[in-house]
């Protein structure tokens, strides 16, 4: 391990101060058991605490379950083992502001000594207006998209009716031909041909059947693209996404992540857009009520699969009305 540097000039902390009260993002430093030593102007503006409120206390205050419960360990596990899993990687996840209310951030934390001591300093970028304009995006998006599909199916609908109407025009000119053979009493050479019709009817049926087939395998979204993902980190980054404007509703966010249930092989985009629109579902569900509390879950099953669960606090729904709340993996 590097040795401390030597104490810094007394000038030092007056440009740390100057650093503070200018940078852009919010600067949080930490000592080594998680103890704030400086809060930037920026912090204060985001997290809605003064730096003497703050100074002295653990940085975890900072954090929503179930961060903060498992802050404390993980520091003591880097001082111990030295293995970085936040140090030096930039992360999305969530934070929570002085009024209780949860906002999506970009957390970097560095490391350094000032004399003989080491401190944390994370940089936070609040993605509150990135993600809105995301989700504007993806709305245009989407909106685009219909428009395109409502487009290509007015084409294609126009296609499908040439095709289907060839073999379906077949099949009613043979049964009608049929159906005239039939209508005296036939003699054996009647009855083949009748036989021979009602074969190129169903021929003709089984041909239209495969020109509906081809339509249906068009439309579907084909093969998923799967492999192994951290469900904690999908879950974080989708209540980002998913929290967006939610400050100011008051939504009190809990986290139930079982650590056994973390490793999973799906495809990362599916599961993030059902995860996020069961958390905007649940939001919109508790705009009418006093108490607006989410809780996102997770635990392995026995059968091995893994269980996602979204509840809220909003009105009940009757049985035969209330959407399912959970997703397996």
């Amino acid at each position: 391990m590097a040795q401390p540097d030597p104490d810094p000039p007394p000038e030092a902390e007056g440009h740390l101060r100057s650093i503070l009260a200018t940078v852009p993002d919010a600067m949080i430093v930490i000592d080594e058991v998680g103890l704030i030593l400086s809060f930037s102007a920026a912090a204060e503006k985001m997290f809605g605490y003064t730096e003497r409120e703050v100074i002295g206390s653990n940085i975890k205050m900072l954090m929503p379950s179930p961060d903060r419960e498992r802050h404390d360990t993980y520091l003591a596990s880097y001082m111990t083992t030295g293995r970085r899993k936040i140090i030096g990687i930039g992360r999305v996840t969530t934070a929570l502001h002085h009024d209780g209310s949860t906002f999506p951030i970009e957390l970097s934390v560095g490391e350094a000594w000032v004399g003989d001591k080491r401190i944390f300093t994370g940089f936070i970028r609040d993605l509150t207006e990135r993600q809105q304009t995301l989700l504007r995006l993806q709305d245009l998006q989407s909106e685009l998209a219909h428009v395109g599909r409502v487009s290509e199916m007015g084409t294609l609908a126009s296609s499908l009716a040439h095709e289907l109407n060839q073999p379906l025009t077949a099949v009613a000119s043979y049964c009608e031909s049929a159906r005239d053979l039939l209508y005296e009493q036939p003699d054996a050479e009647t009855l083949g041909m009748v036989r021979e019709g009602l074969d190129e009817a169903a021929h003709q049926a089984v041909r239209a059947g495969q020109i509906v087939r081809r339509l249906r395998d068009f439309m579907s979204h084909g093969e998923t693209e799967r492999q192994v993902e951290s469900l904690q980190r999908l879950i974080n980054e989708a209540n980002a996404l998913a929290l967006v404007g939610s400050r100011e509703h008051g939504i009190e966010l809990k986290l139930s992540l079982d650590p056994h249930a973390d490793l999973v092989f799906v495809d990362r985009i599916q599961v993030q857009q059902v995860i996020v629109n069961l958390i905007r579902n649940a939001i919109d569900s508790m705009m009418a009520g006093a108490l607006r509390q989410l809780s996102v879950r997770t635990a392995r099953l026995p059968d091995g699969d893994v269980e996602v669960t979204v509840e809220d606090t909003g009105p009940a729904l009757t049985r035969r009305s209330r959407p399912s709340s959970s997703n397996r993996s």
